[in-house]
């Protein structure tokens, strides 16, 4: 059984930073890539970014490139997601997800387990 936990998200001016945290517990984090996906009501959840389990390997959303960055460190089990010059349109909330393989994907269905998320909401 594998539980993730998001947190760090809130109410942040336009142009601002946040830095997410996914917390994973009950199997070691490096056996799986971790990715982070969005969204709003009414709309489907999509990709934001994500990580493979070595770290060596990430890839993002078009939308957040050079915006965003994802990390981590497996020996805290946690995946980090930093974002900076955040805008209105960000404003969504946000999911980690596992998968059991060293790939990054952005396909959600990818992903096994998955977080309760976390809210981010960028005021203009």
């Amino acid at each position: 059984q594998v539980q993730l936990a998001e947190s760090g998200g809130g109410l942040v001016q336009a142009g601002g930073s946040l830095r997410l945290s996914c917390v994973v517990s009950g199997r070691t984090l490096s056996m799986y890539t971790v990715g982070w996906f969005r969204q709003t009501p009414g709309k489907e959840r999509t990709f934001v970014s994500s990580i493979s389990w070595r770290g060596g390997a990430a890839n993002y959303a078009s939308s957040v490139a050079g915006r965003f960055t994802i990390s981590r460190n497996n020996s805290k089990n946690t995946v980090y997601l930093q974002m900076n010059s955040l805008k209105p349109d960000d404003t969504a909330l946000y999911y980690c997800a596992g998968r059991r393989d060293g790939y990054t994907s952005s396909v959600i269905n990818a992903y096994n387990y998955w977080g309760q998320g976390t809210q981010v909401t960028v005021s203009s």
